[in-house]
């Protein structure tokens, strides 16, 4: 079966790497559902084989949707259309945190993936036209809570963490210790993540690099499918690789 062609405004080389991120969070998400229903016995919290594939993926994921609001911007992508798909991230954000409190009531998702990329999303839209000040910028984010966490303990602030502690506050990421949640990806650092995704995509569109006219052979075609089809992919996988575990879990 031939691949689809990218559509107009989209670009293979983003797309695929966008779903090179998929693919990554797939395995690991089966993993972790597989420690979930007992077939593992692994820390996901605090192994390192997996707290840094975690931040690895999260890291690529932000990083190319930097990426893909650079080309929205030079390609002169209009507020509505934006806001049409600002408002289905934000839409399945909320979903994500309904399903997630049905599974996982006292550790549900209140600021998880989808809930910072929708901030971010809208933030990086406004920051677009910074220029060389989004790396600056995103090297701050980055920092901010090891800087938090440094001007607490050396100059004793102590009611510093007690206001971001506050749970209408967490999602900014100056917290003392992380939320009770099953998916928690604050402003900070994350934010930064995309800022210097889209630092790095104002500067290939400005020297017109090739890699941005990459032209993908058919393992990145199909990845680069994936990558444009990655809100629908990602509401999806979990649900299907929980209920087949499920139907595996009833048949034994």
């Amino acid at each position: 079966m031939p691949v689809p062609p990218a559509p107009a405004g989209r670009l293979d080389a983003i797309d695929a790497l966008r779903g090179l991120a998929m693919v990554w969070m797939t395995v690991y998400h089966f993993c972790f559902d597989l420690n979930h229903f007992g077939y593992l016995k692994q820390s996901f919290n605090t192994d390192p084989l997996w707290t840094w594939q975690r931040t690895a993926i999260v890291s690529l994921f932000l990083f190319t949707a930097g990426l893909g609001q650079a080309t929205a911007v030079a390609r002169g992508q209009s507020w509505p259309r934006f806001w049409r798909r600002w408002a289905q991230v934000a839409a399945c954000a909320m979903l994500v945190s309904i399903g997630s409190w049905w599974m996982f009531p006292a550790s549900y998702i209140f600021f998880g993936v989808l809930h910072g990329l929708a901030v971010m999303l809208l933030i990086a839209r406004l920051s677009a036209g910074w220029g060389p000040w989004l790396w600056g910028l995103g090297a701050l984010a980055i920092a901010m809570p090891s800087i938090a966490s440094w001007i607490h303990s050396t100059l004793g602030w102590v009611d510093f963490y007690s206001f971001f502690d506050q749970k209408a506050l967490q999602g900014v990421g100056l917290v003392s210790r992380k939320p009770v949640t099953e998916d928690y990806v604050p402003l900070l650092p994350w934010l930064g993540v995309m800022w210097w995704g889209l630092a790095c995509g104002n500067r290939l569109h400005r020297s017109q690099a090739p890699w941005l006219r990459w032209q993908p052979g058919r393992l990145g075609q199909k990845l680069a499918v994936l990558g444009r089809w990655s809100l629908s992919y990602y509401m999806l996988h979990q649900p299907v690789m929980i209920g087949v575990l499920m139907a595996v879990a009833a048949l034994k």
